[in-house]
């Protein structure tokens, strides 16, 4: 079973960037499409990006295309979320997830589709 903790959350202004961290322990992430969520206040889990597990295949929400970056670096046995020109409405707790095996878009895209999630980072954007 796999246990994920997310790092390197904070508060940041409108514009900055951030880098979060997911790091594995008990498997490989090169093991599992791997996903970033995000929960606001009073808001539903949604979808922030996504990895499939071989291949390098990547998915994005619209709201994040172009200004975040997934990756995964099987070294460290860690997946990263860079996030730049950041906005007010990206604040957020931020989890990440982890689902074994081959997925398709649609399961990497739905919080359902996770087996193993960690307890998140906040972010805090400023306006």
């Amino acid at each position: 079973q796999v246990q994920l903790v997310e790092s390197g959350g904070g508060l940041a202004q409108a514009g900055d960037s951030l880098r979060l961290r997911c790091a594995a322990s008990g498997g490989t992430v090169s093991s599992y499409g791997m996903g970033w969520f995000r929960q606001a206040p009073g808001k539903e889990r949604e979808f922030v990006a996504a990895l499939r597990r071989s291949g390098g295949m990547t998915y994005y929400a619209p709201s994040v295309k172009g200004r975040f970056t997934i990756s995964r670096d099987n070294a460290e046995n860690t997946v990263s979320l860079q996030m730049n020109s950041l906005k007010f409405e990206d604040t957020a707790l931020y989890y990440c997830a982890a689902v074994p095996g081959f997925a398709i878009a649609s399961t990497l895209m739905n919080p359902d589709g996770y087996t193993y999630w960690g307890q998140g980072t906040q972010v805090t954007v400023s306006s």
